[in-house]
């Protein structure tokens, strides 16, 4: 499981950390959906982040991964949600399209876009650990966006908030 922190201020972010969660070394599934948990608590709790962008289930044609999968990905949402913080999905199409362009970019490609757009010294050595990032900086562009779009409803809201820009 691979996770990345940034901070947003404005319209920038910065990385705070990334990294992966190792699981491969735990044969009971159980054990593993245990250690998901204490991870995100753990990462909440240190950082303290406002809010959890994840990237949404995606179908699959083995019915046992896709299970195991939404398991992972709910108890990392309860963990979050123990603690307060919000859960925004975004589907793996839609994360390789805000990061790159292309809703069929490689992981490769992702990690490359973000080393760019975050100024990283290097691409980061698991590609999991920039699939968090990527979420999460999927879910900081999209905020841009709502951000960007928050000016007047209407020609009359904007004339009553701008009485100097009108001529009569």
């Amino acid at each position: 499981m691979g996770y990345g922190l940034i901070k947003a201020m404005g319209n920038k972010a910065e990385l705070i950390t990334l990294g992966v969660l190792e699981l491969h070394k735990y044969t009971d599934h159980y054990l593993k959906l245990q250690k998901i948990f204490e991870c995100v608590v753990r990462l909440v709790d240190s950082y303290h982040p406002d809010e959890l962008a994840i990237e949404a289930p995606f179908y699959g044609k083995n019915v046992q991964s896709m299970l195991k999968l939404g398991r992972a990905q709910g108890v990392a949402m309860a963990a979050a949600l123990s603690r307060s913080v919000p859960i925004f999905e975004y589907a793996p199409l839609r994360i390789k399209q805000a990061i790159t362009g292309s809703g069929s970019a490689s992981k490769e490609q992702v990690a490359m876009m973000l080393k760019q757009m975050l100024k990283l010294k290097e691409v980061p050595t698991y590609l999991d650990a920039t699939d968090g990032l990527a979420a999460a900086f999927c879910h900081f562009l999209q905020s841009q966006k709502v951000n960007v779009a928050s000016g007047p409803k209407s020609w009359k809201e904007f004339i009553s908030k701008n009485p100097g820009r009108v001529k009569r």
